[in-house]
């Protein structure tokens, strides 16, 4: 029984959050909608106090706004912040391929190849999510590798952002370009040139910027 025990503060907020986030993202919990905590903790099964905290770590990120004692609710998907959150994402993107490139090991290759097929076969079919989580997957292991932290928070914070408006695309009959790109990538990664993999990477991420210009909502 001695396994059994309470689960710290900390990992409670974090559920908490991560479950909202995601719910945001895929639309769930749809742009405009207020979100109250007594509800969404009963839905989770938690207390109070950890979706609180995670509601003020959503409203720094960008994905709640809140009004003190009125009410607490989704923000709207704007393309402006899209185009922002994209550049300072890529960036960051590109700094962790330049720094992770002489770090690669085969098996960070194959489990980028393997993520990319993931990827290919997910837009092909039109599965959004699995598409998205295994693009995720594929970035990762270069932030992984490159073992730059900050960069690393960076990616993590404003990429939701960023998946919002993109799920929303593919979701309507959108297109993806981005398996032939990463198919670019890993050949540079495994190359071992680190600017020819800057380069694709900076592509990627602006064929994403050109999503938020396509869209409506500013």
């Amino acid at each position: 029984m001695e396994a059994l025990r309470p689960l710290p503060r900390t990992l409670l907020r974090d559920r908490a959050y991560t479950a909202i986030r995601d719910a945001i993202v895929a639309g769930d919990i749809e742009p405009g909608a207020v979100v109250r905590d007594s509800d969404l903790a009963e839905r989770l099964g938690l207390s109070r106090a950890p979706v609180r905290e995670a509601f003020s770590r959503l409203v720094d990120e960008g994905l709640l706004e809140s009004k003190p004692q009125s009410y607490t609710r989704v923000t709207p998907v704007v393309a402006a912040e899209v185009r922002d959150a994209a550049a300072v994402v890529g960036a960051m993107h590109e700094l962790v391929t330049r720094a992770a490139v002489p770090r690669l090991r085969d098996a960070d290759l194959d489990e980028m190849r393997v993520s990319n097929v993931r990827f290919a076969a997910a837009v092909q079919a039109g599965d959004v999510d699995e598409a998205l989580r295994a693009d995720d997957e594929l970035h990762d292991v270069l932030v992984r590798v490159a073992g730059n932290r900050a960069a690393a928070a960076t990616v993590a914070r404003y990429t939701p952002l960023i998946r919002r408006l993109e799920r929303r695309r593919f979701g309507e009959g959108g297109s993806c370009r981005s398996a032939g790109l990463h198919e670019r990538l890993i050949e540079a990664c495994a190359a071992g040139d680190a600017d020819a993999a800057a380069r694709v990477t900076a592509d990627i991420w602006h064929t994403l910027g050109d999503v938020a210009d396509d869209d409506t909502t500013d």
